[in-house]
């Protein structure tokens, strides 16, 4: 659905330029909602404008559905970008206009008769909860309900892609699971494939069905959010997943431990997250285990889980449990501080 070939961008000053995306290329299947995750510089933000052109590539091509977008005149621009909707960070609304004209007015300069246009703005109200705000001004809304309009907004043109800048970043907790819940249900009852960026490794646990991880320009990890989580190779991206498991454990502690038994990390993968492994392992072997840290989280599918934990023993007792839970579907990573 949304494809980046060898994409790079680069900005040029008088003074110096900066190359904001180097040879990125990425695929977005059809129906799926795929992030991208990157500290701020990473080069994500200027990815994702470059997806509807709103910034053109230096080198490399964008292909939206088929079409390739990256040369195209500006009126088959125009009516491509119809069918790629976007939401962003700040909201974007008109704020001397109603909820109901912030929607309808887009649809007015691109031609669409007034009745159907009153049908769109009443559906898709109703499918972000807001069919009572028609007639309210932006200055009356919170937050959440600001993005849910522009979430309308960007649904009433129909289209077949939805990016999202930001969307939640600037919003309370609460109301970004809203947010987020709001984004799986347009993409389960209307198929719309979402690309997403972010910042945040919490949204794309909660809706994302696959990852790209960028750093300095450039995709470093991608792959299916599950494989990321149970598989991360780069230290950018394993410090991501461990702002969901925090591990405040202190050195010394750790050290000392380690003299009577190996200190270990597991993780638990979809259904190994419910299986009494550590509890197995203290009936078949004879070790002590002493849970240091642990936490499981829903990922869009299936759970993922992770904990350190100590294991005291004789060296062939403690090894002989590591290798038992290895073959119970257990990853084992020793810790080494």
């Amino acid at each position: 659905m949304i494809e980046l070939k060898h994409v790079s961008k680069t900005f040029t000053s008088k003074k110096t330029n900066v190359k904001a995306l180097d040879d990125v290329s990425i695929h977005v299947k059809k129906g799926e909602i795929y992030g991208v995750i990157g500290y701020s510089g990473a080069g994500k933000s200027t990815l994702i404008r470059c997806v509807n052109l709103l910034e053109k590539p230096s080198e490399g091509e964008i292909v939206v559905n088929g079409v390739s977008i990256t040369n195209l005149s500006t009126n088959k621009l125009r009516e491509a970008r119809q069918n790629i909707g976007m939401i962003f960070q700040g909201f974007n609304l008109l704020k001397t206009a109603t909820v109901y004209d912030n929607i309808a007015i887009p649809l007015k300069l691109t031609g669409i008769p007034k009745a159907e246009i009153n049908d769109r703005v009443k559906k898709y109200l109703a499918v972000v909860g807001l069919e009572a705000k028609a007639d309210s001004f932006p200055s009356q809304l919170s937050g959440g309900q600001k993005q849910r309009v522009a979430i309308a907004r960007a649904l009433s043109h129909e289209p077949d892609v939805l990016l999202s800048d930001e969307a939640t970043s600037a919003l309370d907790p609460e109301t970004t699971e809203s947010i987020l819940s709001l984004l799986l249900k347009i993409n389960k009852e209307f198929g719309i494939t979402i690309l997403l960026i972010t910042h945040e490794m919490h949204v794309v646990q909660k809706i994302c069905d696959r990852v790209a991880v960028m750093e300095n320009g450039k995709v470093i990890e991608e792959g299916k959010v599950i494989d990321i989580f149970s598989k991360s190779t780069t230290d950018t991206t394993k410090k991501f997943i461990n702002s969901l498991f925090p591990e405040d454990i202190p050195t010394e502690v750790i050290n000392s431990l380690r003299e009577q038994g190996p200190v270990i990390r597991l993780s638990f993968v979809g259904q190994s997250t419910g299986k009494p492994a550590l509890a197995e392992v203290s009936k078949k072997f004879e070790v002590y285990t002493n849970i240091l840290s642990g936490n499981i989280v829903q990922l869009k599918n299936e759970p993922y889980g992770r904990m350190v934990i100590h294991l005291q023993g004789t060296k062939e007792q403690t090894e002989a449990a590591i290798t038992y839970l290895e073959a119970e579907g257990v990853h084992v990573e020793r810790v080494n501080l």
